[in-house]
């Protein structure tokens, strides 16, 4: 049985007739005669008793008709929610981001362009954003990268499409009355000397500290290990220590001050990323679009 013949069943009800059914679906008697037999000899039964041109609906066929307008309905359903979705006025986009910072003004932006979409945000590492898109847990991804090689590797992948978004210097960063919270700026041969308070390994902004650290030869000193950026940010503001972050990642706070590496050694690069077979989609493309209205200054 299929929705061709159950809109040929509804429609001999609705005008009384074979003709009439046909004309309306402007289409021919017999193919409307048809499609109703298909449906008789599928099953063994028979819809309509016919009296000359007069049709009326046998027992089986008035129990069936209950049935047929609640199919008919939901083809409509479906038909409408294909159709909103495809247009962007229906459906939930789906982000995958290394952290909250990087996309409030996406989200915005996207909001003033489709408000009648829902959004969805996922927060994981790089490896994860990428595993989700790969999986279609995710539709778009937010990614940071810290250095040059990475980037170019990013931008020349076959399976992700990757967008530059951003380019933000990594700070340090103290509670207020720590002696560094005189200045406004840190050597990086300086910072290797004092005690840090470090993300996990696999972070970005910890993988960027450790690479500039490395071309001059030195080594971080890590006094704390700490595996969540809130937690960094809490810990610095209680006095623990003297961290560091991405300038896009540091919130005015009474008890914080930023100190800036001298010569902005050390730096992360946002991308805006997809699946290559997904860039052209609409939904994809809608978000792309957003993030062009609200592109920051590098």
């Amino acid at each position: 049985m299929t929705l061709i013949q159950i809109r040929a069943f509804l429609a001999v009800v609705q005008y009384g007739g074979f003709t009439a059914a046909a004309k309306a679906l402007s289409t021919s008697q017999t193919t409307i005669t048809s499609q109703i037999q298909a449906i008789e000899q599928e099953y063994a039964v028979q819809l309509f008793h016919r009296r000359g041109r007069r049709v009326d609906l046998s027992s089986v066929g008035l129990e069936f008709l209950t049935i047929a307008r609640q199919m008919a309905s939901l083809e409509g359903d479906a038909s409408s929610l294909l159709r909103d979705s495809g247009e962007l006025v229906h459906g939930t986009l789906k982000i995958g981001a290394v952290g909250p910072y990087h996309i409030i003004d996406m989200i915005e932006a996207y909001h003033e362009l489709r408000p009648a979409m829902n959004l969805s945000v996922t927060l994981g590492n790089s490896e994860e954003v990428l595993r989700d898109l790969d999986n279609y847990v995710c539709d778009v991804g937010v990614l940071a990268v810290c250095d040059v090689g990475a980037i170019a590797s990013a931008l020349e992948n076959e399976h992700f499409y990757m967008q530059p978004y951003a380019r933000y210097p990594v700070i340090a960063c103290v509670n207020a009355a720590h002696p560094l919270a005189q200045r406004d700026e840190i050597d990086l041969r300086e910072l290797a000397e004092v005690p840090l308070l470090m993300r996990e390994q696999g972070s970005t902004t910890r993988r960027a500290l450790e690479d500039a650290l490395d071309k001059i030869g030195l080594k971080a000193r890590i006094s704390m290990e700490i595996g969540s950026r809130e937690a960094l940010r809490e810990s610095i503001a209680r006095g623990l220590g003297v961290g560091t972050m991405s300038e896009s990642e540091y919130i005015p706070d009474g008890r914080l001050h930023k100190v800036r590496i001298k010569g902005n050694p050390i730096t992360t690069h946002i991308h805006v990323c997809c699946l290559r077979e997904r860039q052209d989609t609409p939904l994809v493309t809608s978000f792309f679009e957003a993030v062009g209205r609200c592109q920051p200054a590098s």
